[in-house]
């Protein structure tokens, strides 16, 4: 009897173990920023501090990546650039950063005001969801807004053929 309680103090241990370091590795601790930005190009800010902060849950065309529209080709990556740049308009951008991307990137959603930024470049067809602002995208499609007025190669698909 003594035994099995032992066995089972040390398997209950091992439990509680596992459970504490999976709960580090779910663990996000986000911290917010707040302040001017430089925009870098459709989905980068640089923080007043020089560092870059990747937009979360979307991706933009690649600053000189082309699009195709009715009219012809058109520098998409720089309309994309553009349409943050009025979204920001020299405002003060909150950021709430919940990590960093593969490049070291601080990861973030931002908003100026009650504005959601990212959600509201994929609203406008200036950057694609990804991973999120799914329903934002298919808005975008349906009223061909932005790169949705013509064709374009999704941005991964572009910086892979690069």
């Amino acid at each position: 009897m003594e035994r099995r309680l032992r066995d089972l103090l040390r398997a209950s241990a091992i439990l509680t173990g596992l459970l504490v370091a999976l709960g580090l590795l779910l663990w996000r601790e986000e911290t917010r920023v707040a302040g001017p930005v430089d925009i870098v190009d459709g989905d980068t800010l640089r923080l007043a501090d020089g560092r870059p902060l990747r937009l979360e849950g979307i991706d933009a065309p690649e600053i000189d990546q082309l699009c195709d529209k009715p009219s012809g080709p058109y520098p998409c990556g720089r309309a994309a650039r553009s349409a943050l740049v009025r979204l920001v308009a020299g405002a003060n951008v909150t950021c709430v950063v919940g990590g960093k991307d593969r490049y070291g990137r601080l990861l973030g959603r931002c908003s100026v005001g009650e504005e959601d930024i990212n959600a509201s470049l994929v609203a406008t067809g200036w950057a694609v969801a990804s991973g999120r602002y799914q329903a934002e995208e298919a808005e975008a499609r349906e009223g061909r807004l932005g790169l949705w007025q013509g064709r374009f190669e999704r941005p991964t698909d572009w910086r892979a053929r690069r």
